[in-house]
């Protein structure tokens, strides 16, 4: 009779620590999942700013055609990405593209001078302070989720329920960089 209620104490305590562990499992998958959605707001309101500086900027410059279709491309594959990696490798090409743009614009003082195009400019320096943050904080999510996978005992619950580690959203160093731009 003691042996059972020990057995069935073992059994009922295992239970609530796997209840426990699978929970904490699915609260870390959620919040990473919301942080990055947080990122992908903050890219959908770039992504939206960036065809009216390309227009700011053509108006003053419409025979730089190459630079505005890399614009345009990296800007397309970076709306499609569909997990951090894809990200990382589609805006590698678009902060490129849009350092070009900024070299384009340095070489037309009216341009400079033009209140619109400063406004535009101030709201992508915002939106990538934005990002920055959003990323810090996505990263943070993966790296408490990735920690509690390949812990004991939980790891042993996360591959039971084929919980996956979270990717790291890494920008190059050369990347990270916004363009430095002297009006």
């Amino acid at each position: 009779m003691i042996y059972s209620l020990i057995i069935a104490a073992i059994i009922v305590i295992t239970l609530i620590v796997v209840v426990v562990i699978y929970n904490q499992l699915i609260a870390n998958k959620n919040r990473m999942q919301e942080a990055w959605s947080g990122i992908d707001v903050f890219l959908k309101k770039r992504y939206d700013l960036i065809p009216n500086l390309v227009e700011t900027v053509k108006g003053y410059a419409a025979h730089e055609k190459s630079t505005f279709e890399e614009i345009t491309r990296y800007r397309a594959e970076a709306m499609q990405a569909k997990n951090p990696q894809e990200q990382v490798e589609s805006e590698k090409g678009l902060r490129k593209a849009l350092a070009n743009l900024f070299a384009v614009a340095e070489n037309y003082p009216e341009l400079k001078t033009n209140a619109n195009f400063q406004q535009l400019q101030q709201q992508l320096a915002d939106l990538e302070n934005d990002l920055e943050s959003s990323r810090r904080y996505y990263n943070g999510t993966v790296r408490e989720n990735n920690i509690y996978i390949e812990s004991f005992p939980s790891n042993i619950i996360a591959g039971m329920f084929h919980f996956e580690k979270g990717e790291f959203f890494i920008i190059d160093s050369k990347e990270k960089e916004l363009p430095k731009v002297n009006f």
